[in-house]
């Protein structure tokens, strides 16, 4: 049994199916209506509502002859959460290089890159 975040990972590798969150951030739509704007079958676009609700990003309801497909976006915070960890790392990383660069610019450049620079210059 895979973890909750590989299923969700896994339902928003492919592009279709994050089409289908997208169209239902804008509220609750019927499997037609969400079938609409892609060139596939009827039961290929059951599959993928099917990954998406095992993966918990989507809830399937029934409503007289209406079966409305509703977005549940609380695995998303799980993912958002993981990816906050990276994103952390990388401004960690930037704001490091940025303290580098400076340094550099405070020291000036070594005499072989101003005899560089010097040449372009007249060039």
């Amino acid at each position: 049994m895979t973890d909750h975040l590989s299923q969700t990972f896994g339902a928003l590798a492919d592009p279709t199916r994050r089409a289908i969150l997208a169209r239902l951030a804008s509220g609750e739509a019927s499997v037609t209506d969400l079938a609409a704007p892609f060139d596939m079958s009827m039961p290929a676009i059951s599959k993928h509502l099917k990954v998406l609700e095992r993966a918990g990003l989507i809830a399937r309801g029934r409503e007289a002859q209406w079966r409305p497909c509703r977005l549940q976006a609380a695995p998303l915070q799980d993912v958002a959460g993981w990816v906050e960890h990276y994103r952390k790392f990388w401004e960690q990383s930037f704001d490091r290089l940025d303290d580098y660069l400076r340094e550099l610019t405070k020291k000036g450049l070594p005499k072989k890159e101003k005899k560089h620079v010097r040449k372009q210059r007249q060039n």
